[in-house]
């Protein structure tokens, strides 16, 4: 079922797909925390602790689930 390590080439290194996950969201993350302080909602947010990191979560497993699972 599995024939290879789940990484990707960038530049002639491999490097592991959950990686390149967490730092594109990571990036979407601080995005929408960007947005939601210009719109002054980020204060209407609940434990911000807990948000953000959740939030941070949710992307990288959606970004795997919509690029990298083929």
């Amino acid at each position: 079922m599995f024939d290879r390590a789940p990484s990707v080439d960038v530049l002639g290194s491999f490097f592991p797909i959950w990686m390149i996950c967490i730092v594109a969201a990571l990036a979407l993350t601080m995005m929408v925390r960007w947005l939601l302080v210009r719109a002054k909602l980020d204060s209407e947010l609940g434990p911000r602790i807990l948000v953000y990191p959740s939030m941070l979560a949710l992307l990288a497993c959606g970004i795997w689930l919509i690029w990298f699972r083929t």
